[in-house]
């Protein structure tokens, strides 16, 4: 045999059984789908993400300054129970869908529209309980994006393009730090930047689908109605899941853990820290730059090096390890070199697995035919973890110890989180 012959028998022996595409049946990297994954957080994420952390919180603060604490939490908490439902219903409504414009190109869109037109609305709200009620609508619709939208990787990408599609996911994962320093200069006016986030979700929503380019899915089969089948399409995977079900455990504890320090930062910096509202402003700037430069420049090259040494168990559990220990920087004192320092470090931590996480979760895909429900599982832990940290730190502060208790609790719980990575078996 010669040593061609031999590298692709190596290649197809190592090829993941759970890829609808082949990597003989996609020989070129596929550019233009690449660059709709760069854009896709700035889709979902970014617009409900910084209204949700940057923006609410200080319009809660003008509100009802008193209650901002528990009206975070409170709105935390329908958001989880929505999450928790709109994930799955929404992936696995997107895998049996059958149109002229594919099968994810419409959740997508119109969760779009939905989500920028209700964070519009919710800019002219003034009632606390009108507003949670709406944001679950926005949760919602911002669920309904995100399980439908990665799920387009397993449908569309070939195993030795996923490493790749994945970094490049990740650097726009890490990149919307530029709208969370956009978001925080309007800490003054958060009305206007509730629309900024809206509009800007709403453009990038439509050139995402553009680029991204699904074509009709008409040809695919239709499932005929039965319990197994609804069963399938909406109930957790159970066969062959263990090492999927270690790597949504360990996604869930990483962004808790990061989620608890960063959810009350503009409270940490004027609460914890003591700084003004024009420090406090400057400061999560510096922090926004300091996670753009740093999470992009490692989520670029952790993505090919993991390529190249034929490892994503690693960097994933090592990367949530480093989150957990940056912790310590801003819990022994409260001045602001100590948060910048906690933000490089995180950022570097954040570049390493969001370049190589993606991976790893196509890769302990149990089932090729659920891949938008099975996504949407893994996506709810990244949702839910952001928002139900958002309570826990809430309790935190409340019970023990204010906002520097936040720290050794980030730390533990990410360490939780690394272990659980560590136990994944099927990858290197």
């Amino acid at each position: 045999m010669s040593k061609k012959d031999e590298s692709e028998s190596k290649e197809a022996v190592a090829e993941p059984t759970n890829a609808k595409v082949t990597n003989a049946e996609q020989p070129k990297f596929p550019k233009l789908f690449g660059l709709a994954m760069l854009i896709g957080p700035f889709v979902w994420l970014a617009p409900a993400g910084n209204v949700r952390n940057t923006l609410l919180p200080q319009y809660f603060s003008q509100i009802d300054p008193s209650g901002k604490v528990a009206a975070i939490a409170i709105m935390a908490s329908v958001s989880s129970i929505v999450a928790a439902i709109a994930n799955i219903l929404f992936g696995g409504l997107s895998d049996i869908t059958r149109t002229k414009w594919g099968k994810r190109k419409p959740w997508i869109l119109g969760g779009t529209i939905v989500e920028s037109g209700l964070i519009c609305l919710v800019a002219n709200l003034h009632n606390l309980w009108a507003i949670v009620v709406v944001w679950g609508f926005v949760a919602a619709a911002e669920n309904a994006v995100a399980a439908a939208m990665v799920a387009q990787e397993a449908d569309r990408i070939a195993p030795k393009w996923r490493g790749t599609i994945s970094t490049l996911y990740g650097i726009g994962y890490t990149a919307i730090q530029v709208m969370t320093m956009i978001a925080a200069q309007f800490l003054g006016n958060p009305k206007l930047g509730m629309y900024v986030m809206a509009g800007s979700g709403f453009v990038m929503g439509i050139l995402h689908v553009l680029f991204a380019h699904e074509g009709s899915n008409l040809d695919e089969p239709r499932e005929k109605f039965s319990w197994r089948s609804l069963w399938l399409h909406f109930s957790l995977p159970t066969v062959g899941a263990r090492d999927y079900w270690y790597a949504v455990a360990g996604k869930l504890m990483m962004v808790m853990g990061g989620t608890i320090a960063t959810a009350y930062m503009l409270y940490i910096l004027t609460d914890y820290m003591h700084l003004g509202q024009q420090s406090a402003g400057k400061t999560l700037s510096e922090i926004s730059l300091i996670n753009l430069v740093f999470g992009v420049v490692f989520t670029a090259i952790s993505g090919p090096v993991a390529d190249k040494i034929g490892r994503l168990k690693a960097p994933v559990a090592l990367s949530t390890m480093l989150i957990g220990i940056a912790q310590f920087f801003p819990f022994f004192d409260n001045k602001p070199w100590t948060i910048l320092t906690y933000a490089v470090l995180a950022a570097i931590g954040n570049g390493v697995y969001n370049a190589v996480d993606g991976a790893l979760n196509l890769a302990v895909l149990p089932n090729a035919e659920t891949s938008g429900k099975d996504m949407g599982f893994i996506n709810l832990a990244n949702t839910f973890s952001q928002i139900s940290g958002t309570v826990v730190a809430s309790l935190i502060v409340t019970y023990l110890g204010g906002y520097k208790a936040i720290f050794p609790a980030s730390f533990v719980i990410e360490l939780i989180g690394a272990f659980l990575i560590f136990r994944i078996k099927s990858v290197k």
